[in-house]
């Protein structure tokens, strides 16, 4: 019986423990478990030809082999071809080896040729017992990503049974083959598991070959299909229409003491029209640190109120949630709408109390961090979902928030710009709006790059700057193993400055203050009571303090550019002239070096995104999102965007000319994904 896509492995459980760790389930997955790189065993090199730096494959008796215990336990072996000898030297070995190299014993050996103080040697090749009947393999031999107890000889077997068993049809039209100028896929797929000789191995490796633009091309047809069928199924879900009344909205633009941007008008209209549809509005809406986000946010969520639909404002942190309801409670209750804050940190007594309004519907707003998806946590009538750094969140949390409601429509935030690239592949299925201009006023932002060494005069400067009436933020260095040293580093350093400025008000922010104690410091900086802020990263987002016009960031190397640059919109808010000085400790690596330039030489968030895709991937980039994406395997966005362009393309073709072959392509390369690509 011929196997299919879906067919289980039959083989032993422990075997399949360990396939399932390297996210193999069905025979399927063998077939798209391709090779890290190759090893070319198809020939033998005279050892006599074997020069240091190369890998190669010799064969020879083995004429010596003694475990040495000095400098440490090391098996050492000799093996002879004619007059000529080579020496195998192993740091980790089992009995079982000790007896595959015993004396006498003819093998061959694949591995790096150096130096050594016997000559020319190589240190754990891959061995194997032979005679002068062995073949040699006609194929290069593939090396897989595999994990602990799993060799390579039981990975090339499962493979290639699978090669052998399951139909390798192709699912694209031959017209589009034949126009795109692609490989067969079924050619590829035998190609990269088993090339011949005559095939650069270099060319298989940088997946440059015509076989590997293949599979590329079909991963990201797969995904972008996957993201349209999504997009395509989420305008046959009903939600509540919600028209523009233009009462709240315009009554809160004519109390507002500045006028929209442009840029904020559009994206407001994208938004406006969103809401009146049927069906579910999922739109990301981007926008530089500093953009005018909040106030979209907040017409958005007054065109729900006009309808009687409630709605959740949720954000990754307390300090950001916080900001958030202190900024709309300023606008909104002047409009009689008075919003309800819920966090984790809350009394339980007022936590209930809160609870309650949302459910009896007593508030139509409800602001808060996760804990507006907990499962205590219902809401009356919930018909607008607004999640602030929603990279920030899981997919699963904004499922659970999506839940709240029968169908309520989704609008995401992010002040971590996207990158075309990533957009036009990872969020293919969201609606995209980008305020791409900043609001009058804003003053560049000075950013300084400073060795540790000169601290002393980085000390300086922020007495200055606050003497005369300025502000300025101290940012801690951030401390990923431990959090309790993040806040010992904190105290030490607020300690510190105490000492060095005893003209100065200085006050301490980080995570493990409670709610109060947060909300009480940011209050008293903002109003100026504050000089000096000694804050951990807890002031990434949301902090908005117009007199602060300097942030010294110390062990800048430590951060990524997201974050530094999210550090950095918290100055040049106001009209005095800022600045960001990156206090740094040599020596610096190779990334932290770049990171550092890239910061110093650009301002617009976009491009810092897009350097810091190709310094990192984008697996950070998305946050938590890429736990309901299925993530690249050998497509690399940032070098194979011609073919991302012509999969968007095709994705759309397929599935209005072709829909039984857009299926089959989906079903072989998504059928074993559990993704959320709906929320």
């Amino acid at each position: 019986m011929t196997a299919t896509l879906a067919t289980p492995l039959k083989i032993a459980p422990a075997t399949l423990a360990k396939l399932a760790k390297i996210g193999i389930h069905h025979r399927a997955d063998l077939l798209l478990h391709l090779p890290l790189r190759y090893e070319d065993e198809t020939h033998i090199t005279p050892i006599t030809q074997a020069l240091p730096g190369e890998t190669v494959q010799v064969q020879g008796e083995v004429t010596h082999c003694e475990v040495m215990f000095r400098p440490r336990r090391t098996l050492v072996c000799r093996i002879q071809q004619g007059d000529d000898e080579l020496t195998l030297r192993f740091l980790n070995f089992y009995p079982s080896q000790q007896k595959q190299l015993a004396v006498g014993k003819q093998i061959r050996a694949i591995g790096e040729v150096r130096g050594g103080f016997f000559g020319l040697e190589m240190v754990h090749p891959k061995c194997k017992a032979v005679d002068d009947e062995t073949p040699l393999p006609q194929s290069l031999s593939p090396v897989y990503p595999t994990t602990a107890g799993l060799s390579q000889t039981v990975l090339r077997k499962l493979i290639n049974n699978a090669l052998e068993s399951i139909p390798l049809s192709d699912t694209l039209p031959a017209s589009l083959i034949e126009r795109l100028d692609l490989a067969e896929f079924g050619d590829s797929l035998r190609l990269l598991h088993n090339p011949t000789p005559d095939i650069s191995a270099s060319t298989l490796e940088t997946r440059s070959h015509s076989a590997w633009r293949r599979i590329k091309f079909d991963e990201l047809l797969a995904q972008q299909l996957s993201m349209r069928v999504h997009h395509r199924e989420r305008s046959k879900r009903v939600a509540p229409s919600l028209p523009a009344h233009d009462k709240l909205t315009h009554a809160l633009l004519d109390k507002l003491p500045f006028k929209l941007t442009g840029a904020q008008q559009k994206v407001w209209r994208e938004i406006a029209h969103d809401l009146t549809q049927s069906h579910p509005m999922q739109r990301l809406l981007l926008g530089d640190v500093g953009s005018g986000k909040t106030i979209v946010a907040a017409l958005a969520a007054l065109q729900a109120i006009e309808n009687g639909y409630q709605v959740a404002f949720m954000a990754p942190t307390e300090i950001l949630a916080e900001q958030h309801y202190l900024k709309l409670r300023e606008w909104l209750e002047p409009l009689g709408i008075e919003p309800v804050w819920l966090s984790g940190s809350l009394k339980k007594k007022v936590k209930t109390a809160a609870s309650e309004r949302i459910s009896s519907g007593d508030t139509l707003l409800a602001i808060g961090t996760h804990a507006l998806f907990q499962k205590d946590v219902e809401f009356h009538k919930l018909g607008l979902a607004i999640i602030d750094e929603q990279h920030k969140f899981g997919v699963q949390q904004r499922l659970a928030l999506r839940n709240k409601g029968k169908e309520p429509h989704q609008l995401m935030m992010s002040a971590t710009p996207i990158p075309r690239t990533l957009a036009m592949s990872y969020y293919a299925d969201l609606d995209v709006s980008v305020i791409d201009e900043l609001p009058p006023g804003r003053t560049p932002i000075v950013t300084k790059l400073v060795s540790d060494a000169r601290r002393e005069e980085v000390f300086e400067r922020v007495r200055q700057a606050c003497l005369i009436g300025r502000q300025a933020y101290w940012v801690c260095p951030l401390i990923d193993e431990s959090e309790a040293l993040q806040l010992q580093t904190a105290l030490e350093t607020h300690a510190t400055l105490t000492e060095i400025f005893p003209e100065l008000r200085i006050g301490l922010a980080h995570g493990k203050l409670s709610s109060e104690e947060k909300a009480a410091t940011m209050a008293a900086f903002k109003a100026g009571e504050l000089q000096l802020l000694v804050a951990t990263t807890v002031i990434e987002v949301g902090v908005d303090v117009p007199n602060a016009s300097l942030m010294v960031i110390d062990h800048a190397e430590r951060m990524g550019l997201a974050q530094l640059h999210q550090l950095r919109g918290r100055v040049g808010r106001g009209v005095a002239e800022s600045m960001c000085v990156l206090l740094f400790q040599q020596p610096l690596s190779e990334l932290a070096r770049e990171r550092l330039r890239v910061i110093y030489e650009n301002t617009d968030g976009f491009i810092i995104a897009q350097q810091d895709l190709q310094l990192r991937g984008p697996g950070e980039l998305l946050g938590a999102r890429q736990s309901g994406v299925a993530m690249l395997r050998f497509a690399d966005i940032s070098e194979d965007e011609e073919l991302l362009e012509t999969s968007r393309e095709i994705a759309d073709e397929l599935l209005r000319e072709h829909p039984d072959a857009a299926r089959a392509h989906l079903q072989r390369w998504m059928a074993n994904k559990h993704d959320f690509l709906q929320v």
